[in-house]
């Protein structure tokens, strides 16, 4: 087992007042050529974006981008002619293939957003342009990891043009976990967004992060109560 640990303060950090980022990976003005990706995960920024505000329209290519709305919501309007809201619980997926424009914005007069925008490299390049959300508000079981995003197509859990596999779930303190690899010689990203864990000698708390790979499962052990999300791609 090989590993690789992010401290939660150790990441980029970008304040233009309305956006207030944490970027785990090199992006915008954060570059260090040592946090460039992690296998196809080349992105996984925290946002927060303020009320009333919100990214222009903008484009991409090439990159599967989910975004997962922790607090607040982003109204979502893309070049495919989708348009809509995002909202915590909620999550979205978009293949940028051979290209498309979108914005994100926060509609609320009142409330501020908190968000996860992740980009992940694809498996095959200059797809036509893709979208798709889903709302996993009522699928979470206390101290069960939920899947997401799957490989496998299915009406239960989102797709990326990706061998990858997102898992989400709850914990209480005290749980001891076994984590399988879902594709064989993929690797795991734990990001932890609340609470804190040990995981291969490691004790992660809110916003730390580790990368696990060269296994085919690992332990995860909650010392309080704890939420995880684990994003599972090929190392490349």
């Amino acid at each position: 087992m090989k590993t690789v640990f992010h401290a939660a303060g150790e990441r980029g950090y970008n304040d233009i007042g309305w956006l207030k980022a944490n970027f785990s990976f090199s992006f915008g003005p954060f570059r260090d050529e040592k946090r460039t990706n992690f296998g196809a995960l080349r992105v996984l920024n925290d946002d927060f974006i303020a009320r009333d505000n919100g990214f222009g329209s903008h484009p991409h290519d090439n990159m599967e981008i989910t975004t997962i709305v922790l607090q607040g919501a982003l109204e979502h309007q893309d070049s495919m002619g989708n348009k809509g809201i995002i909202k915590a619980g909620d999550v979205q997926v978009m293949s940028a293939g051979t290209g498309v424009f979108h914005s994100e914005y926060n509609p609320s007069k009142t409330e501020d957003t908190l968000s996860l925008q992740i980009w992940i490299f694809p498996k095959v390049r200059n797809i036509e342009p893709r979208y798709d959300q889903k709302n996993f508000g009522d699928k979470f079981i206390q101290n069960r990891f939920t899947t997401l995003i799957s490989p496998l197509k299915s009406d239960e859990t989102l797709w990326l043009n990706q061998d990858t596999t997102f898992s989400q779930g709850n914990f209480d303190a005290g749980q001891q976990l076994n984590y399988a690899i879902k594709t064989p010689g993929n690797g795991a990203y734990v990001f932890v967004l609340e609470g804190d864990v040990n995981i291969a000698g490691h004790t992660l708390n809110k916003r730390d992060a580790i990368g696990v790979y060269d296994t085919d499962s690992f332990a995860i052990e909650t010392n309080s109560e704890s939420k995880l999300l684990i994003i599972e791609v090929p190392m490349l």
